[in-house]
């Protein structure tokens, strides 16, 4: 089983932005005043229309109020509301809350199971396009919820991160975010590896991959690109992420000369 991700916006944004529409066109708002009503721009309202961006809790229940829609449009919350995640990573995000184990590898940034709330921001919060406000806090509670797999699962799921060294060495990554590791690195269930500039082999530029087994042990390979995301259960496609992922493992420093290099760069960064 092979499932690609593009860009293709949920289906409960485009189910509620329709209605959202109709439900104005009946009763001759104007695009306009509810942008206006709303605090949004005519542009975000039609964006929102048209399933591009979730109608947001402020729009659905100011559009109820001025259509006259009796809650119609303000039930639809619940539903737009579940929708934290980007669409390419749903299904992905519905077996990690399966997972009995986790392999991770990043090339870039810090793993969102691993980042502190102020490193999510940074990166949620300057996407383009940008996110609203609204949207940019439910998607940083969601990363932080996801967060709960490292210690509130019994029995625990085993969870091993590799680092390339590009990750630590971005900007955004503080001194704040490099002791979260540290922390993070001492949880039983936990192995947090850095895999250094030196050390590097072919495999590891290809891009960052996550390799995952649930309770009925199925096994999928995740990986993720700028634009598209793939979750497979194809054994072929497994086989050789656990290949690479098994490579680039034995290529790494040990968790313990792992920790010894972060907890330089902290003090490097104070």
């Amino acid at each position: 089983m092979s499932v690609d991700y593009n860009n293709q916006p949920p289906m409960a944004w485009r189910y509620g932005g329709d209605q959202l529409k109709r439900w104005r066109t009946r009763a001759d708002v104007s695009r306009e005043k509810l942008a206006s009503a709303a605090n949004y721009s005519s542009e975000t309202i039609a964006s929102m229309e048209r399933g591009v961006r979730r109608p947001t809790s402020r729009v659905l229940d100011v559009a109820d109020e001025l259509c006259g829609a009796q809650g119609m449009l303000s039930a639809a919350k619940e539903f737009v509301n579940r929708e934290r995640f980007p669409a390419r990573a749903q299904d992905f995000m519905e077996r990690e809350r399966e997972a009995i184990s986790l392999w991770s590898y990043e090339v870039t940034l810090v793993p969102g199971l691993l980042q502190t709330r102020g490193y999510a921001r940074a990166l949620i919060d300057n996407r383009v396009p940008p996110l609203d406000e609204e949207t940019v806090e439910e998607r940083i509670a969601a990363r932080m919820e996801r967060q709960s797999i490292l210690t509130d699962r019994k029995p625990p799921v085993g969870l091993s991160f590799v680092l390339y060294e590009a990750v630590l060495r971005n900007s955004q990554v503080d001194a704040e975010q490099l002791r979260h590791l540290l922390d993070v690195a001492r949880l039983r269930n936990v192995v947090v590896q850095v895999l250094p500039f030196e050390r590097m082999v072919p495999s590891s530029l290809l891009g960052p991959m996550v390799l995952l087994e649930t309770r009925d042990h199925e096994r999928f390979a995740f990986s993720e690109g700028q634009f598209a995301s793939q979750l497979s259960a194809d054994p072929g496609v497994v086989s050789r992420v656990t290949e690479r992922l098994s490579m680039i493992r034995t290529q790494a420093l040990s968790p313990d000369e792992s920790a010894d290099f972060i907890e330089r760069m902290v003090v490097s960064r104070e």
